[in-house]
């Protein structure tokens, strides 16, 4: 019989911290299943009939060693991922981190074509076609709301060292990407790696003053907002893909919770 705990996930440990630090009810579904049967909750029954859960001994020691795991395990990148991510999610934002989706990066000039046989075809001119690329944002959020317009979404893209800018930078077509996927793009690096200004207009430039753990981060230059509606692709990688979980203490409430238009 396989070990429960190898099919725990971070979905698993998120759900642990957010039963750590509730009054322990129950949602009924599949995660908490199989907490339940790892061992690492325990059903209590109260005066009234109800049950709530709470976490066990082992419970406890497996999600404090999971935390210390991950410390250990993320790279600079990553930690200041998760501060971008956090501060995204205390301002009502759904967010994803580590998405893969296709994005039109340029319109490329047709394909130079011989001269056609027949007369009644030199006029036609082939119709340009989109270049296509697969776009990685670092953080990619949007709004939490029932209204389309109101989705708001914005990339964030994280740099920690100015070889990586540098090399971002040189790459219009990925920029180009990411500008189509959202309604502003931002960059966000620490402010002894380079200058707002060396960031091409348009973008937006989020500067770290200090440690990546605990330094301010200052909005050094908004983004100039442009309309963008997520096509349906975007939608379908989106529905595939797990949001970010929410920090401690700053719960990320569910898709169907009200929260800020």
């Amino acid at each position: 019989m396989s070990d429960p705990l190898s099919i725990l996930t971070r979905v698993h440990r998120a759900r642990l911290l957010q039963l750590w630090r509730s009054a322990g009810w129950p949602s009924h579904d599949v995660v908490e299943l199989d907490l339940l049967a790892a061992g690492l909750l325990g059903r209590l029954t109260g005066p009234d009939g109800r049950d709530t859960l709470r976490l066990t001994d082992a419970g406890i020691t497996w999600l404090a060693d999971a935390r210390r795991r991950s410390r250990r395990a993320d790279t600079p990148h990553d930690r200041l991922g998760t501060r971008v991510a956090a501060m995204l999610q205390a301002s009502g934002r759904i967010v994803w981190r580590e998405l893969s989706l296709r994005a039109v990066a340029d319109a490329a000039a047709p394909p130079a074509s011989p001269v056609p046989l027949w007369d009644e075809l030199a006029g036609a001119e082939p119709a340009a076609r989109s270049v296509w690329r697969i776009a990685r944002p670092d953080v990619f959020s949007v709004r939490q709301t029932t209204v389309e317009d109101y989705l708001h979404p914005i990339v964030h893209e994280v740099k920690v060292s100015r070889a990586d800018l540098l090399s971002d930078l040189r790459h219009a077509a990925k920029r180009q990407s990411y500008q189509w996927l959202c309604c502003e793009c931002h960059y966000v690096f620490p402010a002894d790696i380079a200058e707002p200004q060396e960031i091409p207009e348009g973008f937006g430039v989020w500067l770290l003053h200090g440690g990546i753990d605990s330094g301010r981060l200052e909005l050094a230059r908004p983004a100039r907002h442009a309309a963008c509606r997520l096509p349906f692709s975007v939608w379908m990688a989106l529905a595939r893909a797990a949001p970010e979980p929410a920090p401690d203490g700053d719960p990320q409430g569910h898709l169907g919770d009200p929260g800020p238009a």
